[in-house]
């Protein structure tokens, strides 16, 4: 497995990855599917502010990705991250989150910043045992914040510090 900073070729495979999690899924509240220019306004944003967007490959195959960005918006905020991390279907279970997560977190401690964040659902039983066993801690839970296929839906927030 290869992991390395996104280039605008791998935009139509992240795509690929992260649209059925988005349609079908609990893994993100987001109900708008993802276009080209989405993910390349992503990438470029992201690299400005510093912060860099990865992506897991296996025979040139993007199988995951992530990314981070400021917790909240303001100068207050600057130590403090949140992060988006997709793996592919085929591909959970094989350690890609976890390599990810180890280099994302790494580049972030690089740059000072003090503790990385996830905003996790509360039925998404699978990423929160992902993140505690990466040494994330639950912070909180926000009741009913998300909203997705007509319910309403727990946030949970993670932390962890670097």
């Amino acid at each position: 497995m290869n992991v390395r900073p996104a280039k605008l070729s791998d935009v139509e495979q992240i795509m690929e990855i992260w649209n059925p999690y988005i349609k079908n899924s609990l893994v993100t509240f987001n109900s708008s599917e993802k276009t080209k220019e989405d993910i390349c306004d992503l990438i470029e944003v992201r690299r400005k502010k510093g912060h860099e967007f990865w992506i897991a490959s296996e025979n040139d195959k993007v199988i995951g990705f992530a990314s981070y960005d400021q917790l909240r918006a303001g100068v207050g905020y600057r130590y403090s991250m949140e992060h988006t991390i997709i793996v592919s279907a085929e591909a959970k279970g094989l350690g890609v989150g976890k390599k990810l997560m180890g280099i994302l977190c790494a580049h972030a401690k690089s740059r000072d910043i003090n503790s990385m964040w996830a905003g996790v659902s509360a039925l998404n039983v699978e990423a929160i045992k992902f993140h505690e066993a990466i040494d994330f801690k639950i912070v909180a839970r926000l009741p009913e914040v998300g909203y997705k296929f007509d319910s309403f839906i727990d946030l949970v927030l993670m932390k962890k510090n670097l």
